[in-house]
Order: structure tokens, then sequence, then C-alpha cells
């Protein structure tokens, strides 16, 4: 069976680490979930979402060199941003005497609730975000460089 990215899939987990869980599938196959493909909100210890044995509902996001990399925040709604700035040039009003009205019936529009200010992040979260982005952006550069090497030793075999 071709495990194809996109694909959603029923296993159970086998293992689980620091950084991730591994998850049995069908046809024998394991594939695994980073820590940070969990849950749609931060988890410092993934033993408090998933515990082996689990049964669990998976997405394959990738399946390069016998490796399969799985989601389960993937098949999970995505949470409501609270609030959100306002921003005017997007919120099809006008100011007129401190108040926003609609353009088209220049009625005031209902007040909406005030923003409540985001805890701030610890600095493991702060790291764990940036260590994300960088890995993000290696594995991009890297797949460049591999597929510019295999172009270039194509190349080299035909001349």
């Amino acid at each position: 069976m071709e495990l194809t990215v996109g694909a959603i899939l029923e296993g159970k987990v086998k293992s689980i680490t620091n950084f991730g869980a591994f998850v049995t599938l069908p046809d024998n196959k394991t594939g695994m979930v980073h820590i940070s493909e969990v849950a749609n909100a931060y988890v410092s210890d993934i033993r408090q979402h998933l515990t082996e044995g689990q049964d669990v509902k998976v997405m394959v996001i990738g399946n390069e060199n016998g490796k399969i990399n799985l989601s389960i925040k993937r098949l999970e709604p995505k949470p409501q941003r609270e609030g959100g700035r306002n921003n005017f040039r997007n919120s099809g009003g006008r100011r007129e005497g401190g108040h926003y009205q609609n353009r088209e019936s220049g009625a005031p529009r209902a007040q909406e609730a005030p923003v409540q200010a985001a805890a701030p992040k610890t600095a493991d979260q702060i790291f764990e975000e940036k260590l994300k982005a960088f890995m993000t952006e290696s594995d991009s550069k890297l797949s460049s460089i591999r597929a510019y090497s295999e172009n270039r030793s194509r190349s080299r075999r035909r001349g």
C-alpha cells in the first residue's frame, strides 16, 4: 500500500519520545507524529496528549526516503482566534465623530468586545517556534540542493 500525502489513516501509538510518537499503520508500516503535529495548542509534554497503545486518526503529511511523517492536529478543527486587531482598511467602515459606521447604511456598527492581551510566551515556546521555522527553511533549502545535484549528475551521465 502506497501512503500518499493527504491520506487519512487509523493507527496505534507504538512508542512515545520527547520529540514525538511512533504510530503503527496498516500493512505493518510505522510513521512518526512530531510533537508540533500533535495538537493545535503548544505541547510541552506529549504524554499529556497521547499514551502508548492509544488508537489515533492521522494524516500523512510526508513520505520520503521511507520516513512517513504524520499529523494529528491537521485533522482537528482550527481554533478560532480571539479578538484580532482592528484593521480599519479592511473593516468596511468609515470613522465619523469617533464611531465606525457602515458604508452602505451609515448606521453605527456594533461595538466589538475588548481584545484581551495574549499571555506572554515562555522561553521554551519561543525557542520551539524558532526551531520549527529553522527546520522548515532548512528542509526547503536541502530539497532544492538535492534536486539541483540530481539534475547535474543526470546531465553529466548523458554527456
